[in-house]
């Protein structure tokens, strides 16, 4: 099969009507190195770079209530930075850089979700933009 690895993917096709951060960007935790009082932080398996992750909300109003957040991890060396809060919204717009999404089972619920990655997240291009019509997108990702 010439698929192999993860799939790169633009951020219009992961998030059609954007998302916005409703979280800390936080350095992902390696739970099967770390031990009791040793905490070893996760690394890309291919880049060997630190694996940062922040959640996020989609803004698509179609999507589930219980599936509007979920985490974006981003590979970077060092702590990613959000973008500057917008005046008069209560949450941060955000896009993400060289995307991908690795497909996996959910050892909760059997059901196919989805790992996002990215290499950079910044504010949006065009925070005043109107929300972009999309083709039905039915997503199941796993926070």
């Amino acid at each position: 099969m010439a698929i192999q690895g993860p799939i790169p993917v633009s951020f219009d096709q992961v998030f059609p009507h954007g998302c916005y951060i409703v979280g800390e960007v936080e350095q992902v935790k390696d739970f099967d190195a770390s031990s009791k009082g040793r905490t070893v932080y996760a690394k890309d398996k291919t880049t060997g770079e630190p694996v940062w992750q922040v959640a996020v909300m989609d803004a698509d109003p179609t999507v589930k209530a219980g599936q509007k957040t979920v985490s974006v991890k981003i590979l970077s060396t060092v702590q990613p930075v959000p973008p500057a809060p917008l005046p008069g919204l209560p949450f941060v717009p955000v896009e993400f850089d060289a995307m991908t999404v690795t497909p996996y089972v959910g050892q909760n619920t059997g059901r196919l979700a989805w790992s996002i990655r990215a290499r950079a997240m910044r504010a949006p291009r065009t925070a005043a933009a109107p929300a972009k019509q999309s083709a039905a997108t039915s997503k199941d990702i796993a926070a």
